[in-house]
């Protein structure tokens, strides 16, 4: 998983059959992920209702197309990425970047490393970037998987949110130059 909040749905047999997807319960931060929550409950309402029955219940095949089974450099990344939370947890930050580091070059697409990397120093500093230049540089890409309920393979609302996210970002930056 590379961002929260994320969803996956388990049935009764312990088999998945949505594999982690971003998923809100609320619309508080629907303005920048273009996520509408309703949408999703009632997706889930429905899957509750209907168990394997469910229209949004993803067929194994699709399952195992969309997961995102860990890899080695993923579990490298875990490994240094939990001996830098230590060293902040036991009063060494400094000690962490080196860490930190090798864990966002293993896994540069987890924004969760990302993001406690960053709030454990100076990103300048430590990283030569900051979180805004980090995610300018995705230009408008999300940084996870669209929330794809009916299996089209889109999310017009939260694509066009993404970039006009990434163009409000684009100024800001440009504004500080």
């Amino acid at each position: 998983m590379v961002n929260v909040p994320t969803a996956v749905w388990i049935d009764e047999a312990g088999m998945i059959v949505r594999p982690n997807e971003v998923a809100y319960a609320i619309d508080t931060f629907r303005a920048i992920t273009g996520i509408d929550s309703a949408r999703y409950l009632d997706a889930l309402r429905d899957w509750a209702k209907n168990g394997a029955n469910s229209r949004f219940v993803m067929e194994p095949d699709e399952v195992r197309r969309k997961l995102k089974l860990p890899t080695r450099e993923h579990s490298q990344a875990a490994a240094y990425f939990r001996l830098a939370e230590y060293l902040c947890e036991t009063g060494h930050a400094p000690d962490a970047v080196p860490y930190f580091k090798e864990a966002r070059r293993l896994r540069p697409e987890s924004w969760t490393i990302t993001r406690q990397a960053f709030a454990m120093g100076d990103p300048e500093r430590d990283y030569d970037t900051t979180f805004v230049n980090e995610v300018g540089k995705l230009r408008g890409k999300l940084y996870y998987d669209l929330l794809d309920l009916d299996g089209s393979g889109s999310n017009p609302e939260q694509e066009q949110v993404a970039r006009e996210g990434a163009e409000r970002l684009r100024k800001l930056v440009e504004g500080r130059s």
